[in-house]
This record gives C-alpha cells, structure tokens and sequence, in this order.
C-alpha cells in the first residue's frame, strides 16, 4: 500500500510541479528579416544568460560576438582584453549560480516530497527537514551572489 502511495505522490509530482516547468519555455523568434540590435543576439533560456552576455554585436544583420578592442560601426570600441576576460568570467560565474539556484530549489521540493511521504518516521521527518534548511540556506547564498555578479557586470559596464 505505501509503494502505492509513493508511486501516486511521485506521479501527481511529475504532473503538478515538473510539468509546469517546462512548458513556460517559449519558443525562438524567427530571424528571417535579420537582427536589428544585439539584445536579440542574447536570449537566455529559463533565466540563464548566455555566455557572451555583453560582447554580441550587430554586423549587416548578423550576430556575432566583438573581439577585444574592435572599433564598431558607431564609431566606439568594444572591452579591452581584461574587460573582455573579466566579462566572460562573470557571465560563467552567473550561469552556475543560476543553475545552482535551480538545483536548490529542486532540493526544497524534494525534501517537502520526503516530509509528505516520512508518515511518522521521525528520522525520515527530520531527514526532510534538514534537506529543506540546506536547500534553503544554499538558494539565498546563490541569490545574494547573483546579485553580487551583476553588481559588479553593471559597474564594468
């Protein structure tokens, strides 16, 4: 009967939570009449940037991404070489903790799964409860340095 049960509460959590999940990715733009601007370049996929965050540019309806120091056609250069470097680091730095954002979360859930299906198994309770407080505690660390990251991406520039 619990098998049972768990298969249930494992189903109606693929369906309830899981499910939702996904089906908010919306899909790409279509391209066919070319870019206009580079924001265009650097679509983010369930909130994680891209890479090249900051360094796409627009050539004759192209994305690409600017060398360092390369004069535009505006008449301004890109990021000098440490810029550059430091740009690229911060946008990695950003992808991982989004994804560890994404990891905690999932952990909270899971563990809220392990509180529903602990009954009155004070060890399994007390395993659920510290699976949430550890998934807690990482998702504001993660939050508070994103934060720090693009802090510190807007003062670069």
């Amino acid at each position: 009967m619990k098998l049972i049960r768990k298969a249930v509460l494992l189903l109606s959590f693929a369906i309830f939570v899981a499910a939702p999940v996904f089906s908010f990715v919306t899909p790409a733009n279509s391209f066919a009449a070319g870019v206009t601007n580079a924001s265009q370049c650097e679509k983010s996929f369930l909130g994680i940037q891209p890479w090249f965050r900051g360094l796409a540019v627009v050539n004759n309806g192209q994305c690409s991404i600017a060398s360092p120091g390369q004069l535009l056609a505006d008449g301004k250069t890109t990021l000098d070489l440490t810029g550059f470097i430091w740009r690229i680091a911060l946008n990695v730095i950003d992808i991982g903790l989004a994804v560890v954002g994404y990891i905690a979360f999932f952990f909270v859930l899971y563990g809220g799964f392990q509180f529903l299906t602990g009954g009155n198994n004070p060890s399994q309770i007390e395993k659920a409860r510290k699976t949430i407080l550890n998934a807690v505690v990482g998702l504001v660390i993660s939050l508070g340095a994103v934060a720090i990251i693009n802090l510190v991406f807007g003062i670069i520039g």
